[in-house]
């Protein structure tokens, strides 16, 4: 496997792994409704322009030639925490086929180090339920627990929990 900057090729890979993640690992702690409305922003989300965006970092995993998870990372404070920080974790995901193998820490890493490449010394994140312990086990603490709502364009005004975390680099 390996790590790689991801280019606007790579979008509709990162669309497949989002949703395929979504409705494979979201039913552990969301009902039906929240991971269907939750799954269902990936279908309008454009994945090139934040891949070409010069404020977001994404990168994906490759294992045999194929796209089987991905990160984001915003290099600037967010917006709306509890936490300060001069950074965001705006995505972790992986196929289901191969969660629980290493594939998620090691792009969670890469994330990490281009963060303290760009001086980034806090990274914040919004941790969906089933997430929490990854982010954990890599050093982050909880900050607060808020309800967000799924964006879903069929099924408006569905929400579930959400963890704020934030870590020190």
């Amino acid at each position: 496997m390996r790590v790689r900057h991801a280019t606007s090729a790579d979008a509709e890979a990162v669309r497949t792994v989002h949703y395929a993640s979504i409705v494979g690992i979201g039913p552990e702690k969301y009902g039906r409704r929240q991971v269907e409305a939750w799954a269902s922003g990936c279908g309008t989300a454009d994945y090139t322009a934040g891949i070409e965006s010069d404020a977001v970092e994404y990168v994906v995993a490759e294992l045999d030639g194929v796209v089987v998870g991905f990160g984001s990372l915003s290099c600037e404070s967010p917006d709306g925490y509890e936490a300060e920080a001069g950074g965001e974790v705006t995505a972790v995901y992986v196929l289901p086929s191969v969660a629980r193998q290493g594939v998620g820490t090691e792009i969670y890493a890469e994330l990490e180090r281009i963060a303290r490449k760009r001086g980034i010394a806090v990274l914040a994140l919004s941790a969906s339920l089933p997430a929490v312990p990854f982010y954990e086990a890599h050093g982050y603490d909880r900050v607060a627990e808020r309800d967000h709502e799924f964006s879903s364009r069929e099924d408006p005004g569905v929400s579930g929990r959400v963890v704020e975390m934030q870590k020190e680099l």
